[in-house]
This record gives structure tokens, sequence and C-alpha cells, in this order.
């Protein structure tokens, strides 16, 4: 799409991103995308250009959500920080003092901050689930309660592609009485004016990007246990079905609450969020620098048992930090890429929040996120 008009704005200094975002749809076959940038509480760049519906010819947007999946991840931790530092979370202690019948078949030590490093051992379940099943919430939690981990937790990690987000967002619901996405929205979303859901409204639900489902090959699973986790049992295609859809197009999943892979946002609105975790934005800040000290702490790395070879990836508590395949801004970045190409993150050292999200999905090799986040480092380095 060489054609493709750019919309938004850039401030002085920030070009670059600009001209990266720009050559996405002239040699990275871009369909549709945005990019926000937010420096020290201040929107730096936000910018958008494309068609969010390829079938029917719909720009996108400035308000055009996207479907960003594992970037969800990010989202959760930081409601589970916040819980953190309200005393009401201890990310040490067993999930069973918040969560009882957690603790059957062997769980009884596990503590939370293990659900969110993905040493648990519960990166897939025994239960092959129907959709119906999976989008009602206590099918899944009733199978993780019967589930007996699949290594010995703490020693090991896999990536827990879609059972992190009910894992940590049950943690969640039975601490404040409310479902993981209806927690977000009232502490976060609705506070900050995000366009951000985990749970997507109905009056919005026309007007989120259409995804496309990779060109090429599709980063693998590895092996069938992780092919089992991301498909939840056969629940759903992930990402895309016999038909070449992507099957979180549909309205029930995304109106439905799938904390590890379901929420829905703008660019904007990430980076935003990301950014109010590490500057002031509206005259407060959301985290501490002790829970960014924490979160950006390596908890795990190296060989998963189940999954891709090792690629060089490190997990902090709930976020991906700093690594060879995303290395973001530097040793302080905490975020979290999406399945497809999308990317989030906050970093303190510099008080930036980023935000990106495309509707067409990359494949292994994708690089757009990364030059993006490059050019921002560089546009960092000249200011």
């Amino acid at each position: 799409m060489s054609d493709t008009q750019i919309h938004g704005d850039v401030d002085d200094g920030f070009g670059r991103v600009a001209d990266v975002f720009r050559d996405n749809f002239t040699h990275r076959q871009e369909v549709g995308a945005a990019v926000a940038v937010h420096l020290r509480g201040r929107k730096v760049v936000d910018l958008y250009g494309g068609l969010a519906d390829a079938r029917s010819g719909r720009p996108w947007t400035a308000d055009t959500p996207a479907v960003v999946f594992s970037c969800t991840k990010g989202i959760m931790a930081i409601c589970a920080y916040l819980l953190v530092q309200e005393g009401r979370l201890d990310l040490d202690a067993p999930v069973t003092l918040y969560w009882p019948e957690f603790g059957q078949h062997g769980k009884a030590e596990i503590p939370v901050r293990w659900l969110l490093t993905h040493q648990s051992g519960l990166p897939a379940l025994d239960k092959h689930f129907s959709r119906e099943e999976v989008l009602a919430w206590e099918p899944v939690i009733k199978a993780i309660e019967a589930q007996t981990p699949l290594w010995k937790p703490g020693t090991a990690h896999s990536y827990h592609a879609i059972t992190y987000g009910w894992l940590i967002g049950e943690v969640i619901r039975r601490i404040t009485g409310e479902m993981p996405g209806a927690y977000f929205s009232r502490v976060l979303g609705e506070p900050l004016g995000l366009r951000t859901w985990i749970g997507l409204p109905a009056a919005e639900r026309d007007s989120v990007a259409w995804m496309l489902a990779p060109i090429g090959e599709p980063v693998p699973a590895g092996d069938p246990v992780a092919e089992r986790g991301i498909t939840m049992g056969g629940a759903f295609a992930f990402p895309a079905d016999e038909n070449g859809l992507v099957s979180f197009n549909d309205p029930a999943i995304q109106a439905a609450q799938i904390p590890g892979a379901g929420a829905v946002s703008t660019a904007e609105s990430l980076a935003r969020l990301y950014a109010a975790c590490v500057s002031e934005v509206d005259g407060a800040r959301l985290l501490t620098t002790a829970s960014v000290d924490d979160a950006v702490t390596v908890r795990a790395s190296g060989q998963q048992v189940y999954g891709l070879p090792d690629a060089g990836h490190r997990w902090g508590t709930g976020f991906l930090v700093h690594s060879v395949p995303r290395p973001m801004l530097g040793v302080r970045s905490f975020g979290h890429d999406g399945a497809g190409g999308h990317l989030a993150f906050g970093d303190d050292a510099h008080q930036v929040g980023f935000g990106y999200v495309v509707n067409q999905m990359g494949g292994f090799d994708d690089e757009r996120a990364n030059l993006l986040s490059a050019a921002v480092r560089d546009c960092l380095g000249h200011s």
C-alpha cells in the first residue's frame, strides 16, 4: 500500500517514527495500523493509516481499536501491581490464600508470582473445551483447579499463551469481587479515558479493525502441548480457521473476557496506559518505582519446556522485558507484544509509553514493531 495516506501528528524530533511507520506500508505489507508515543506524560506521536477493514474499504481512524492478543497480558499485570500497591495482593503468597480451590493436585505451594512468570506448569489443560465453555469463564476455572501441573512448578517455564489470563484473572476476581475486565475498566480504562476493553461493549463492535491472517508462515506453536495451550484444547482456531479468517474477529470472542489474549485497544490508549505507569498523566502516576523495579527483574529465560527453541525472550513478573527479540528501549522497558505484530510497553528511564497495533498479522520474521521502537530510541538519543 505504497500510496497509503498517513494521518495524525508527530512532534518535532520524532519524524523518524513517522518515516518508519510510512515505510511499513510501502515495504512490509501493512494494511491498517496505528502507533503512538507519550513522553513525560505528553503525546508526541499519534499516527494511523490504511484500512481498518480491507473487505469493505473502511479506513483506519484515530478511534479504531484492534484485538491486541497478548498485549492483554501486560494490561493484566498492571492491574495486579495496582493491587500489590494497595496491600491487597502479595505476589509471593500462595495462590490458595486468595483462591483456595486452586491448591488441588500439587498446586498448593504455587505463589501468585509464578502465574505471571510462566512457571506454574499450567500452559495447557487436559480438558478439551467447547467454544461456549471457554467464553463462559467458570468451566475454565474448574479445569484449572482440577489440573495437575505439567512440571514441578518453579523449576522451569513455558509460555502460558492463553491460560495466563484465567490464572491471574481469577485471583483478581477473588480479591475484588469483579471480573478482571470490569476491574480494569473501573480503575484504569474509565479514569484514563482509554479505548481499551477486556470484554468489548456491543456499542463498539463496528469500530473494531478486521484482523487478517498472517501472510506466509505464522509463528508455529512448537509442539502439541503448546498448540493445545493456544487453542484451549480445540475451542477455537488460533490465529486462523480453515477459511483464513482470524477467529478473534468473532464478536462473541471479543465480547467475552479472555484476559490472556482478548483485549481490544487503540494504539494511543496503550501508549497512554503505559505512560501513566512511568510518568504523571493527568496529575497521577500508576506504578511506583519499587513496582517497576520488581516488574523488570528477570524471573524466567532460556529454553522452555514446551514451545519454540529459545529465541532470547526474558520475562519479568507479568511482562516481557528487554530481550534480544524485543529490545524496546532498554533494561527499564516492560510491556508485552501480541500475536501478529502488536507491541505496547513503558520505560521509566525515558518516561515513555509506546503502543502499536495492526490488522495485518505478521509471520515469523515480522520486524515492524521493532523498527518503530528502534526509531523511538533514535529520536530520544537525539532529543
